[in-house]
């Protein structure tokens, strides 16, 4: 056996020692990876339409010579699905060459969107990926689907369902259609709160941006369930009991249920409230350097044995912060370091104050302004490169920006500069359209049915400059209007401008006649302080008095005809409300003279004087004493003319009508003017209990007035000089469709020949 197995081995090693020549691959071939495989030779493409081969070849990643490695293989198939533009994908070997058979996705031709009524076609191709012309994926229909059902979502319709079909077209085209079923909205049905023990759950809704869905709540959205939102609302919970002293609080879970038919929410916050501390200890450490130290201690809200509240701790912050910047501390850090005694329920707090250097202003870059010169921007700043930093300057600056109405956002940042005690103030905004066309209609007491159409641009070119045009059409009044104003006259803080005007009033209720006024008026306006505007102006005017019929007061008769008022005059104005159209606290307080004879037919001297004061009693309630007066005589001994008189009754005086008190023609009944009037409103406005979002409050009010002395006397003219008084209420409606007031007035002390009214109503819009 020995022996046989020796021969055997001998005649093995014989034939392969003969045979190597023959197996043995050239010295440049590639050398195969995997057991068995052999060379490419070629490679062909089959199937292929629109894509070219050499293409299909590059995706591949194999070429002529490269071995035929498994691995390599399944690589090169994987790369040619990955790129989409495949249905199928064969590779075959054909002996030393390699087949490629491929079947294109059909291109899409059209994108199509049917049964989305609530949301507009545009909005969802913005969304999704497939567009006309793009190569047919299922796996990117399947992504669109989830994209678009993501947009229902957020717009609270989680019952909507999306159904892609496709319409195969010739040469390998198809029409991509997204067939949608919106269904209901989805509304909170019930917010639920478990742990509260000390605050019941209909005060803890209130604090909430979600609210329960109610049938009156169709001007709202936050009866929508919103992931965000429901964020946003922790931390509102967080807020509220952190500014209730409950310094502890943690939610701990919020859920949001879809009932079973995908119609409603139900949310359920889990909270942990904890304890109710006091303010312990309460103090300030100070590590800033010099002699220019402010007193922060007056400027700490937080004081000792008071409830504990966040929200005054931030106040209190704030107001330290900005105190230090007026003095010139850039990047001041305060830090509140809270120590609780749970024992005593006291928080002891320490305001830790580490300072930064006094730092200048090295540089101001602004960004954003494609369209508005860069200069517009500068001159509102109040502080300049090389001035000390402030705080208070520069948010001044930036409230300055923002009252521009030339930017949707403005961003006021400063970083440190080149050195220390150098920073650079970056102001970046956003432009926004500064051009509109408004229209508006309305109703009032005043003016009976009206219309207005207005077209102004308020920055001009990106000047700054505004130019406007305005017309009105009333049942009692028609206006032509044609404004310009530069705010910055000669490179000055002066606003200087014209007004070309055309005025038609029909007075013939009041005092049977119809002015026609068209006149121009220059004007020019500057600050002398922050919040004290002068103004001065001249205007000339001429005033027809017509349509006087034969049975009017001989006093109105003898005033028909036309004569020119030529007068200078000056306002100076002092405004420190929070809001110019609705404000709740400040005050405000103007006096204006004119004298009129330079030139023209009147000459006449006047003065007028204007006030109000706002206080906020308690959140949305607001307190508001306004008032006015004013006094108008003529010179050279001339008579004042009845379109230059005073007229009290009605927006002034409720309770009474129109020009409803002062001197008038008793014989006619037309009233004259007088020559010295004054009012006084106090009013409260307040919350009436309605849901928030209505916009609906209240008002009570009492007005007090007097107009007295006219130049025309006689039997038949009554002119006496007494207080009238009146007492009301009033309804305020914010509506989508613009203001709308209501007042209900009682006239409480009044003469025989006042004109009282009852009801006076006003609505308005402008889109």
């Amino acid at each position: 056996m020995k022996m046989l197995g020796t021969i055997l081995s001998a005649a093995l090693w014989s034939l392969l020692l003969a045979g190597a020549p023959a197996f043995a691959a050239p010295a440049s071939a590639p050398q195969a990876t995997d057991a068995g495989a052999s060379v490419i030779r070629d490679i062909t493409v089959e199937g292929n339409q629109r894509i070219e081969s050499r293409t299909v070849l590059s995706y591949l990643g194999l070429k002529p010579g490269d071995s035929f490695s498994q691995n390599d293989i399944d690589a090169g198939l994987k790369n040619l699905f990955a790129t989409g533009f495949f249905a199928d994908v064969k590779l075959l070997r054909q002996g030393d060459t390699l087949q490629v058979r491929v079947v294109e996705n059909p291109v899409i031709s059209k994108v199509a969107f049917e049964g989305n009524n609530k949301i507009e076609t545009k909005d969802l191709e913005k969304e999704v990926e497939l567009k006309p012309r793009s190569i047919y994926s299922p796996d990117k229909v399947q992504s669109d689907v989830k994209r678009i059902l993501d947009i229902y979502r957020r717009s609270g319709r989680y019952n909507a369902t999306v159904e892609p079909k496709i319409i195969k077209q010739d040469q390998n085209r198809v029409d991509l259609v997204y067939e949608i079923t919106e269904g209901p909205t989805a509304k909170v049905a019930k917010i639920t709160f478990i742990g509260n023990d000390h605050y019941d759950s209909a005060t803890l809704r209130k604090t909430l941006r979600t609210e329960e869905t109610r049938w009156y709540k169709f001007l709202t959205d936050n009866d929508k369930y919103d992931p965000d939102r429901l964020q946003f609302d922790q931390e509102l919970l967080r807020r509220f009991y952190n500014n209730e002293g409950y310094a502890d609080f943690q939610v701990k879970s919020a859920n949001a249920e879809l009932s079973p038919n995908k119609d409603a929410f139900y949310l359920t916050f889990v909270v942990e409230e904890g304890v109710q501390y006091n303010f312990g200890e309460v103090k300030i450490v100070n590590e800033l350097k010099g002699n220019d130290k402010p007193d922060l201690e007056k400027l700490m809200t937080t004081k000792k044995g008071n409830t504990y509240d966040a929200g005054k701790v931030e106040d209190s912050i704030d107001a330290m912060t900005k105190e230090l910047g007026n003095h010139g501390y850039a990047f001041v850090d305060i830090q509140p370091r809270l120590e609780r005694d749970h024992e005593k329920k006291l928080a002891n707090l320490t305001y830790e104050i580490k300072p930064g250097p006094r730092v200048y202003v090295e540089r101001i870059n602004i960004t954003g302004n494609v369209r508005t010169l860069d200069e517009v921007v500068r001159r509102e700043f109040r502080l300049n490169e090389g001035d000390p930093y402030n705080t208070a300057l520069l948010q001044r600056t930036e409230q300055r920006l923002n009252n521009l109405g030339f930017f949707e956002k403005v961003n006021v940042k400063n970083e440190p500069g080149s050195a220390p005690d150098k920073t650079v103030v970056n102001v970046d905004v956003k432009e926004k359209s500064t051009g509109e066309i408004n229209l508006g209609a309305g109703f009032s007491t005043t003016d009976g049915i009206l219309g207005d159409v207005g077209i102004k641009e308020s920055n001009l070119m990106g000047t700054g400059q505004e130019l406007k045009v305005n017309f009105v059409l009333a049942s009692l009044r028609r206006d032509a209007e044609l404004s310009f104003t530069n705010p910055y006259f000669l490179d000055r803080e002066v606003a200087a401008g014209f007004d070309i005007y055309r005025t038609y009033e029909d007075f013939t209720q009041e005092s049977s006649y119809i002015s026609n006024i068209k006149g121009i008026t220059l004007r020019g306006s500057y600050a002398l302080q922050e919040k004290l505007q002068h103004t001065v102006y001249y205007t000339i005017h001429q005033n027809t008095i017509s349509n006087v019929p034969s049975n009017a007061s001989i006093f109105i008769q003898e005033q028909a005809g036309t004569n020119s008022t030529s007068a200078v005059g000056q306002t100076l104005a002092y405004d420190q409300r929070d809001n110019k159209q609705n404000p709740t606290k400040g005050y405000f307080a103007s006096i204006t003279q004119e004298v009129a004879g330079l030139g023209g037919d009147d000459k006449y001297l006047k003065h007028e004087i204007k006030a109000s004061y706002y206080y906020p009693l308690a959140p949305k309630w607001t307190m508001g004493v306004l008032g006015s007066g004013g006094y108008i005589f003529g010179l050279n001994g001339q008579d004042i003319r009845i379109p230059n008189r005073f007229f009290v009754g009605g927006d002034n005086l409720r309770g009474f009508r129109d020009a409803g008190i002062g001197p008038r023609d008793i014989s006619t009944l037309d009233a004259l003017g007088g020559n010295a009037y004054y009012t006084g409103t106090a009013e409260l406005r307040f919350p009436l209990g309605l849901p928030e979002e209505l916009g609906v409050s209240g008002a009570l009010f009492s007005d007090v007035g007097d107009l007295w002395h006219t130049n025309d006397t006689g039997p038949n003219v009554f002119d006496k000089n007494m207080v009238r008084v009146s007492g009301g209420f009033g309804i305020l409606w914010s509506s989508p469709f613009g203001p709308i007031r209501i007042d209900l007035a009682e006239p409480i002390v009044k003469d025989k020949e006042d004109r009282p009214e009852i009801m006076r109503f006003s609505f308005g819009t402008r889109f």
